[in-house]
């Protein structure tokens, strides 16, 4: 997964959010537009719009999530919120251990480390299932031991150290409006596997290489929820990023053939979901 772009009311005050709240570097700004990240690359890219504003019951972003190295880094991420007052959720997936957070706009985002030593998630038939590594159940969604997590800190760390280079984009987490019809578009045509559906929990995920998952949809805000809006505050648009120019030019094909939108951008294509949700698409090399 590559970088997410947002539509944002104030870059000002989202840059402050993202590097003193979160520790990401800014990597380069203009009048209206900024890219933050790491030394490596951005992460995320915000897009000043003022006269925009945000709706509610549409399509759009549920979170994206940041994928920090080790357990330290989430300690160190836990502690700066902490520290700042700011609202955030820690939780024990038990494979992963995360906190849920909101920025100043309402952009959902979740903070998190992998932590497969603990355990395993699935989905079975219908029914989640999330095992502990001694073979009992977890609901998957327990309150994080957040004293334990902060044991990983040395006396002498610094919460303003901004993230290191291996942080990275682990996956996004989508409102749609028909859970098949994306689920189509992901796995059918993109290519994704599909690694679970809950009909009951109204949620699917798609992954690449077998991991647990690098996108999330739901139709938590109803079945047949409206787009969002050309004025919309939120995302703008997310990231995949293939290996190679060669695979890019396979996905291209094959939404060109799907007859969804594709175009060709800066250096990638853009394409959009069934329910709007807009995709760039690049190549890592």
């Amino acid at each position: 997964m590559g970088h997410v772009a947002l539509c944002v009311s104030s870059l000002d005050n989202q840059v402050e959010f993202y590097t003193g709240a979160l520790g990401i570097r800014l990597n380069w700004r203009s009048e209206k537009e900024a890219g933050l990240g790491t030394e490596r690359a951005d992460l995320i890219r915000l897009v000043e719009e003022p006269a925009f504003r945000r709706y509610r019951g549409t399509s759009g972003l549920y979170h994206f999530a940041i994928l920090l190295p080790d357990r330290p880094e989430l300690a160190r991420a836990l502690a700066r919120l902490l520290n700042l007052g700011y609202p955030n959720y820690p939780t024990d997936h038990v494979m992963t251990k995360t906190t849920y957070l909101d920025d100043p706009e309402g952009n959902g985002i979740e903070l998190y480390t992998e932590s497969p030593e603990d355990g395993s998630f699935s989905i079975s038939g219908d029914t989640f299932v999330t095992l502990r590594a001694d073979g009992t159940a977890s609901s998957g969604r327990e309150p994080l031991d957040v004293e334990a997590l902060l044991q990983h800190l040395r006396p002498d760390d610094r919460l303003d150290r901004p993230v290191p280079d291996s942080t990275r984009i682990g996956h996004v987490h989508l409102h749609v409006s028909d859970l098949d019809a994306a689920i189509q578009f992901y796995h059918g045509v993109m290519g994704f596997d599909l690694m679970g559906v809950s009909r009951s929990f109204r949620a699917a995920f798609v992954s690449a290489g077998g991991y647990h998952h690098h996108l999330g949809l739901n139709t938590w805000q109803g079945e047949g929820a409206v787009p969002q809006p050309a004025d919309a505050l939120g995302l703008s648009y997310f990231t995949i990023l293939l290996p190679d120019a060669a695979e890019l030019d396979g996905v291209v094909e094959r939404v060109q053939s799907s007859g969804h939108p594709i175009r060709q951008v800066e250096n990638g294509y853009l394409t959009e979901d069934p329910s709007r949700n807009r995709v760039r698409l690049a190549s890592q090399q």
